[in-house]
Protein backbone atom coordinates (compact mmCIF):
# COMPACT_ATOMS: atom_id res chain seq x y z
CA UNK A 1 0.00 0.00 0.00
CA UNK A 2 1.38 3.29 -0.81
CA UNK A 3 0.43 6.78 0.59
CA UNK A 4 -0.65 10.16 -0.93
CA UNK A 5 1.96 11.86 -2.73
CA UNK A 6 3.32 15.23 -3.87
CA UNK A 7 3.45 15.53 -7.56
CA UNK A 8 7.07 16.30 -8.91
CA UNK A 9 6.00 16.19 -12.63
CA UNK A 10 5.98 18.63 -14.74
CA UNK A 11 4.98 18.08 -18.05
CA UNK A 12 5.78 20.55 -21.10
CA UNK A 13 3.71 23.14 -21.73
CA UNK A 14 3.14 22.16 -25.38
CA UNK A 15 1.38 19.07 -24.22
CA UNK A 16 -0.29 20.49 -21.47
CA UNK A 17 -1.88 22.98 -23.97
CA UNK A 18 -3.38 19.96 -26.23
CA UNK A 19 -4.73 18.27 -22.73
CA UNK A 20 -6.11 21.10 -22.03
CA UNK A 21 -7.92 21.86 -25.34
CA UNK A 22 -9.31 18.05 -24.56
CA UNK A 23 -10.60 19.23 -21.28
CA UNK A 24 -12.26 21.90 -22.58
CA UNK A 25 -14.01 19.98 -25.37
CA UNK A 26 -15.39 17.71 -22.84
CA UNK A 27 -16.94 20.71 -21.03
CA UNK A 28 -18.28 21.83 -23.73
CA UNK A 29 -19.55 18.44 -24.83
CA UNK A 30 -21.28 17.72 -21.68
CA UNK A 31 -22.95 20.83 -21.28
CA UNK A 32 -24.42 20.33 -24.70
CA UNK A 33 -25.71 16.80 -23.65
CA UNK A 34 -27.35 18.16 -21.15
CA UNK A 35 -28.95 20.91 -23.11
CA UNK A 36 -29.68 18.03 -25.80
CA UNK A 37 -30.86 15.64 -22.72
CA UNK A 38 -33.68 18.73 -21.82
CA UNK A 39 -34.73 19.00 -24.81
CA UNK A 40 -35.77 15.21 -24.98
CA UNK A 41 -33.49 13.81 -28.49
CA UNK A 42 -31.36 11.67 -26.03
CA UNK A 43 -33.51 8.93 -24.37
CA UNK A 44 -32.71 6.74 -21.20
CA UNK A 45 -30.26 7.96 -18.44
CA UNK A 46 -27.65 10.35 -18.59
CA UNK A 47 -24.45 10.85 -16.62
CA UNK A 48 -22.07 13.99 -16.92
CA UNK A 49 -18.75 14.32 -16.05
CA UNK A 50 -18.46 18.10 -15.83
CA UNK A 51 -15.70 18.70 -13.14
CA UNK A 52 -14.14 15.75 -13.54
CA UNK A 53 -11.71 16.45 -17.02
CA UNK A 54 -8.29 16.71 -15.52
CA UNK A 55 -8.97 12.73 -13.91
CA UNK A 56 -10.42 11.73 -17.33
CA UNK A 57 -7.83 12.90 -19.68
CA UNK A 58 -4.68 12.36 -17.50
CA UNK A 59 -5.59 9.25 -17.44
CA UNK A 60 -6.30 8.46 -21.11
CA UNK A 61 -3.15 10.26 -21.75
CA UNK A 62 -1.06 7.82 -19.85
CA UNK A 63 -2.82 4.49 -22.33
CA UNK A 64 -0.61 3.09 -24.44
CA UNK A 65 -2.82 2.39 -27.77
CA UNK A 66 -2.81 -1.33 -27.10
CA UNK A 67 -3.82 -0.98 -23.69
CA UNK A 68 -7.39 -1.97 -22.58
CA UNK A 69 -9.99 0.25 -20.95
CA UNK A 70 -12.99 -0.47 -19.34
CA UNK A 71 -15.07 1.94 -17.29
CA UNK A 72 -18.47 2.83 -15.51
CA UNK A 73 -21.51 4.62 -16.74
CA UNK A 74 -20.06 8.06 -16.99
CA UNK A 75 -18.78 7.47 -19.88
CA UNK A 76 -18.46 10.25 -22.59
CA UNK A 77 -15.85 11.86 -21.06
CA UNK A 78 -13.30 9.20 -21.58
CA UNK A 79 -14.67 8.15 -25.03
CA UNK A 80 -13.74 11.45 -25.62
CA UNK A 81 -10.39 11.68 -24.53
CA UNK A 82 -9.84 8.00 -25.73
CA UNK A 83 -10.14 9.62 -29.64
CA UNK A 84 -13.27 8.50 -30.29
CA UNK A 85 -15.09 11.47 -32.57
CA UNK A 86 -17.39 13.92 -30.85
CA UNK A 87 -19.52 13.04 -33.82
CA UNK A 88 -19.63 9.20 -32.99
CA UNK A 89 -20.35 10.35 -28.78
CA UNK A 90 -23.12 12.57 -30.22
CA UNK A 91 -24.88 10.23 -32.34
CA UNK A 92 -24.38 7.22 -29.91
CA UNK A 93 -26.12 9.64 -27.22
CA UNK A 94 -28.72 10.06 -29.92
CA UNK A 95 -29.48 6.25 -30.44
CA UNK A 96 -28.08 6.62 -33.78
CA UNK A 97 -26.73 3.92 -36.73
CA UNK A 98 -23.77 5.76 -36.68
CA UNK A 99 -23.18 6.26 -33.06
CA UNK A 100 -19.70 4.45 -31.84
CA UNK A 101 -21.88 1.22 -30.70
CA UNK A 102 -24.07 1.52 -33.48
CA UNK A 103 -27.24 3.71 -31.31
CA UNK A 104 -27.27 0.22 -29.23
CA UNK A 105 -25.08 1.83 -26.17
CA UNK A 106 -26.68 4.90 -25.45
CA UNK A 107 -25.06 6.82 -22.53
CA UNK A 108 -24.00 4.15 -19.97
CA UNK A 109 -22.61 2.13 -23.29
CA UNK A 110 -20.29 4.00 -24.84
CA UNK A 111 -17.72 1.73 -26.43
CA UNK A 112 -14.99 1.55 -29.13
CA UNK A 113 -13.21 -2.01 -29.44
CA UNK A 114 -10.80 -0.37 -32.38
CA UNK A 115 -9.73 1.78 -29.62
CA UNK A 116 -9.35 -1.01 -27.02
CA UNK A 117 -12.39 1.11 -25.52
CA UNK A 118 -14.74 -1.93 -24.52
CA UNK A 119 -17.08 -0.11 -22.73
CA UNK A 120 -19.35 1.46 -20.27
CA UNK A 121 -20.98 -0.72 -17.64
CA UNK A 122 -24.57 0.49 -16.39
CA UNK A 123 -24.67 -2.21 -13.67
CA UNK A 124 -22.45 -0.64 -10.39
CA UNK A 125 -19.37 -2.56 -10.20
CA UNK A 126 -20.18 -5.03 -13.01
CA UNK A 127 -17.37 -4.28 -15.31
CA UNK A 128 -14.67 -5.13 -12.61
CA UNK A 129 -14.74 -9.22 -13.30
CA UNK A 130 -14.79 -8.26 -16.81
CA UNK A 131 -11.76 -6.15 -16.59
CA UNK A 132 -9.75 -9.10 -14.51
CA UNK A 133 -10.53 -11.43 -17.11
CA UNK A 134 -9.44 -9.10 -20.16
CA UNK A 135 -6.12 -8.53 -17.88
CA UNK A 136 -6.09 -12.57 -17.53
CA UNK A 137 -6.22 -12.87 -21.42
CA UNK A 138 -3.43 -10.44 -21.49
CA UNK A 139 -1.37 -12.41 -19.44
CA UNK A 140 -2.52 -15.67 -21.29
CA UNK A 141 -1.65 -13.84 -24.79
CA UNK A 142 1.88 -13.17 -23.35
CA UNK A 143 1.33 -9.44 -24.60
CA UNK A 144 3.05 -6.36 -22.76
CA UNK A 145 -0.32 -4.33 -22.35
CA UNK A 146 -2.42 -3.22 -19.03
CA UNK A 147 -6.09 -3.04 -18.44
CA UNK A 148 -7.07 0.36 -16.49
CA UNK A 149 -10.49 -0.26 -15.22
CA UNK A 150 -12.30 3.20 -13.83
CA UNK A 151 -14.92 2.68 -11.17
CA UNK A 152 -16.35 5.23 -9.02
CA UNK A 153 -16.57 5.19 -5.44
CA UNK A 154 -19.66 3.47 -4.60
CA UNK A 155 -18.11 0.58 -6.28
CA UNK A 156 -15.77 -0.31 -3.85
CA UNK A 157 -19.11 -1.14 -1.52
CA UNK A 158 -19.93 -4.34 -3.48
CA UNK A 159 -19.07 -7.43 -3.39
CA UNK A 160 -17.42 -7.45 -7.07
CA UNK A 161 -14.91 -5.16 -5.65
CA UNK A 162 -13.70 -7.66 -3.08
CA UNK A 163 -13.87 -10.27 -5.61
CA UNK A 164 -11.65 -9.10 -8.47
CA UNK A 165 -9.05 -7.37 -6.42
CA UNK A 166 -8.58 -10.53 -4.40
CA UNK A 167 -8.21 -12.57 -8.06
CA UNK A 168 -6.13 -9.42 -9.42
CA UNK A 169 -3.12 -9.68 -6.56
CA UNK A 170 -4.08 -13.56 -6.31
CA UNK A 171 -3.05 -13.79 -10.12
CA UNK A 172 -0.88 -10.82 -10.65
CA UNK A 173 -2.76 -9.73 -12.89
CA UNK A 174 -1.87 -6.19 -15.01
CA UNK A 175 -4.63 -3.72 -14.23
CA UNK A 176 -5.09 -0.84 -12.24
CA UNK A 177 -7.88 0.19 -11.05
CA UNK A 178 -8.72 4.08 -11.08
CA UNK A 179 -11.11 4.89 -8.74
CA UNK A 180 -12.95 8.15 -9.22
CA UNK A 181 -14.25 9.35 -6.39
CA UNK A 182 -16.39 12.50 -7.15
CA UNK A 183 -17.42 12.50 -3.36
CA UNK A 184 -20.59 11.20 -3.37
CA UNK A 185 -22.24 7.54 -4.65
CA UNK A 186 -25.28 8.84 -6.26
CA UNK A 187 -26.80 11.47 -3.22
CA UNK A 188 -24.56 9.53 -0.31
CA UNK A 189 -21.45 10.97 0.41
CA UNK A 190 -17.99 8.74 0.32
CA UNK A 191 -17.80 9.77 4.50
CA UNK A 192 -21.31 8.62 5.20
CA UNK A 193 -20.70 5.24 3.28
CA UNK A 194 -18.06 3.97 3.46
CA UNK A 195 -15.99 2.98 7.35
CA UNK A 196 -12.58 3.68 5.51
CA UNK A 197 -13.26 6.66 3.49
CA UNK A 198 -9.71 7.03 1.96
CA UNK A 199 -10.68 4.36 -0.42
CA UNK A 200 -7.01 3.82 -1.67
CA UNK A 201 -6.10 2.18 1.43
CA UNK A 202 -8.37 -0.46 1.16
CA UNK A 203 -5.94 -2.29 -1.64
CA UNK A 204 -3.88 -3.27 1.63
CA UNK A 205 -6.20 -6.12 2.79
CA UNK A 206 -5.16 -7.03 -1.01
CA UNK A 207 -1.42 -7.25 -0.44
CA UNK A 208 -1.94 -4.73 -3.21
CA UNK A 209 -0.61 -1.06 -4.00
CA UNK A 210 -2.95 1.58 -3.41
CA UNK A 211 -2.22 5.66 -3.66
CA UNK A 212 -4.48 8.63 -3.57
CA UNK A 213 -4.00 11.29 -6.18
CA UNK A 214 -5.33 15.12 -6.76
CA UNK A 215 -7.48 14.39 -9.29
CA UNK A 216 -8.32 18.06 -10.26
CA UNK A 217 -4.81 18.26 -10.66
CA UNK A 218 -3.89 16.62 -14.52
CA UNK A 219 -0.47 16.65 -14.39
CA UNK A 220 -0.32 14.37 -11.19
CA UNK A 221 -2.93 12.42 -12.47
CA UNK A 222 -0.67 11.38 -15.76
CA UNK A 223 2.61 10.99 -13.76
CA UNK A 224 0.62 8.27 -11.50
CA UNK A 225 -1.30 7.09 -14.19
CA UNK A 226 1.62 6.27 -15.94
CA UNK A 227 3.65 4.89 -13.13
CA UNK A 228 1.17 1.96 -12.42
CA UNK A 229 0.29 1.24 -15.77
CA UNK A 230 4.59 0.44 -16.57
CA UNK A 231 4.47 -1.51 -13.97
CA UNK A 232 1.39 -3.29 -14.51
CA UNK A 233 2.98 -3.82 -17.93
CA UNK A 234 6.15 -4.90 -17.03
CA UNK A 235 5.93 -6.82 -13.84
CA UNK A 236 2.37 -7.90 -13.35
CA UNK A 237 1.75 -5.49 -10.28
CA UNK A 238 -1.74 -4.49 -10.04
CA UNK A 239 -2.65 -1.38 -8.31
CA UNK A 240 -5.63 1.05 -6.69
CA UNK A 241 -5.45 4.49 -7.62
CA UNK A 242 -7.83 7.08 -5.85
CA UNK A 243 -8.47 9.65 -7.84
CA UNK A 244 -10.07 12.96 -5.47
CA UNK A 245 -12.50 14.95 -7.90
CA UNK A 246 -16.24 16.28 -8.11
CA UNK A 247 -18.80 16.67 -10.47
CA UNK A 248 -20.84 19.83 -11.21
CA UNK A 249 -23.56 17.98 -11.69
CA UNK A 250 -25.83 15.49 -10.43
CA UNK A 251 -25.61 11.94 -10.26
CA UNK A 252 -27.27 12.31 -13.75
CA UNK A 253 -29.42 14.76 -15.35
CA UNK A 254 -32.47 13.87 -13.71
CA UNK A 255 -30.93 14.52 -10.04
CA UNK A 256 -30.36 18.34 -9.52
CA UNK A 257 -27.90 17.79 -6.95
CA UNK A 258 -28.79 20.38 -4.55
CA UNK A 259 -30.66 17.90 -1.90
CA UNK A 260 -27.39 16.53 -0.40
CA UNK A 261 -25.13 19.57 -0.71
CA UNK A 262 -25.11 23.27 -1.11
CA UNK A 263 -24.95 25.83 -3.67
CA UNK A 264 -21.43 26.93 -1.79
CA UNK A 265 -19.93 23.97 -1.76
CA UNK A 266 -20.70 23.73 -5.37
CA UNK A 267 -19.38 27.10 -6.53
CA UNK A 268 -15.92 26.53 -4.21
CA UNK A 269 -15.09 23.53 -6.25
CA UNK A 270 -15.91 25.44 -9.40
CA UNK A 271 -13.86 28.34 -8.52
CA UNK A 272 -10.84 26.36 -8.21
CA UNK A 273 -11.58 23.34 -11.02
CA UNK A 274 -9.39 21.95 -13.14
CA UNK A 275 -9.78 23.38 -15.73
CA UNK A 276 -9.01 26.72 -14.20
CA UNK A 277 -5.98 24.96 -12.89
CA UNK A 278 -4.53 24.11 -16.13
CA UNK A 279 -5.28 27.75 -17.80
CA UNK A 280 -3.45 29.69 -14.63
CA UNK A 281 -0.51 27.27 -15.16
CA UNK A 282 -0.73 27.67 -19.18
CA UNK A 283 -1.09 31.38 -18.97
CA UNK A 284 2.04 31.66 -16.77
CA UNK A 285 4.00 29.99 -19.82
CA UNK A 286 2.96 32.37 -22.07
CA UNK A 287 -0.15 30.98 -23.89
CA UNK A 288 -2.52 34.11 -24.67
CA UNK A 289 -5.86 34.86 -23.95
CA UNK A 290 -6.58 35.09 -27.85
CA UNK A 291 -5.56 31.54 -27.26
CA UNK A 292 -7.48 30.28 -25.03
CA UNK A 293 -10.60 31.92 -26.87
CA UNK A 294 -9.06 30.28 -30.06
CA UNK A 295 -9.42 26.66 -27.81
CA UNK A 296 -13.04 27.67 -26.77
CA UNK A 297 -14.18 28.56 -30.23
CA UNK A 298 -12.86 25.36 -31.54
CA UNK A 299 -14.24 23.74 -29.24
CA UNK A 300 -17.65 24.83 -29.48
CA UNK A 301 -17.64 24.38 -32.93
CA UNK A 302 -17.10 21.01 -32.45
CA UNK A 303 -19.79 19.95 -30.52
CA UNK A 304 -22.41 21.81 -32.82
CA UNK A 305 -20.82 19.36 -35.77
CA UNK A 306 -21.59 16.60 -33.65
CA UNK A 307 -25.17 17.56 -32.85
CA UNK A 308 -25.79 18.41 -36.63
CA UNK A 309 -24.11 15.17 -37.10
CA UNK A 310 -26.52 13.10 -34.84
CA UNK A 311 -29.59 14.97 -35.93
CA UNK A 312 -29.13 13.64 -39.65
CA UNK A 313 -27.45 10.15 -38.69
CA UNK A 314 -30.23 7.69 -39.21
CA UNK A 315 -31.95 5.15 -36.50
CA UNK A 316 -31.01 1.07 -36.39
CA UNK A 317 -32.44 -0.82 -38.64
CA UNK A 318 -35.52 -2.40 -36.79
CA UNK A 319 -34.64 -5.90 -38.50
CA UNK A 320 -31.28 -5.77 -36.64
CA UNK A 321 -32.41 -4.87 -33.24
CA UNK A 322 -31.72 -8.04 -32.17
CA UNK A 323 -28.76 -8.79 -33.61
CA UNK A 324 -25.94 -9.73 -31.81
CA UNK A 325 -27.83 -11.07 -28.69
CA UNK A 326 -26.71 -14.66 -29.04
CA UNK A 327 -22.91 -15.15 -30.62
CA UNK A 328 -22.95 -16.95 -33.99
CA UNK A 329 -23.15 -20.99 -33.12
CA UNK A 330 -24.86 -20.92 -29.73
CA UNK A 331 -28.12 -21.86 -31.32
CA UNK A 332 -28.01 -25.39 -29.80
CA UNK A 333 -26.82 -23.80 -26.41
CA UNK A 334 -30.12 -21.55 -26.41
CA UNK A 335 -32.47 -23.90 -28.25
CA UNK A 336 -34.02 -25.41 -24.87
CA UNK A 337 -34.96 -21.84 -23.73
CA UNK A 338 -37.62 -21.40 -26.73
CA UNK A 339 -39.93 -23.71 -24.42
CA UNK A 340 -40.38 -21.06 -22.14
CA UNK A 341 -41.85 -18.66 -24.63
CA UNK A 342 -46.03 -18.86 -23.74
CA UNK A 343 -46.65 -19.14 -27.40
CA UNK A 344 -43.63 -20.87 -28.99
CA UNK A 345 -42.20 -17.86 -30.33
CA UNK A 346 -38.92 -18.30 -32.15
CA UNK A 347 -38.66 -15.26 -34.46
CA UNK A 348 -38.59 -11.60 -33.17
CA UNK A 349 -40.47 -9.23 -35.70
CA UNK A 350 -41.92 -5.75 -35.82
CA UNK A 351 -45.00 -4.18 -37.08
CA UNK A 352 -45.44 -0.67 -36.96
CA UNK A 353 -49.39 -0.43 -36.78
CA UNK A 354 -49.55 -2.83 -34.03
CA UNK A 355 -46.56 -2.53 -32.22
CA UNK A 356 -43.92 -5.49 -32.19
CA UNK A 357 -44.35 -8.92 -31.30
CA UNK A 358 -42.53 -12.49 -31.50
CA UNK A 359 -43.38 -15.10 -33.49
Amino acid sequence: MGTPIINPFEMAPAILLRLYEEMVLIRVFETEVERQYKAARIGGYCHLSSGQEATIVGAMHALRDDDLLVTGYRTHGFALARGVPAQAVMAELFGRSQGCAHGRGGSMHMLDVSRGYYGGWGIVAGQLPIAAGMALAVVRQARTAAVLCELGDGAVNMGAWHETLNLASVWRLPIVFLVVNNEYGMGTSVQRASAEPELYRRAAAFRMHGERVDGDDVEAVVEATDRLLSAAREQRTPAVLEAMTYRYRGHSVADPGLSYRTQDEIATHMSEGPIIRVRAQLAAHGVTEDEFDAIDLRAGERVEDAVRFATASPGPSLDLLAAGVYATGSEIQFARMRRGSPFGEERLVFDAGLGRGAQ
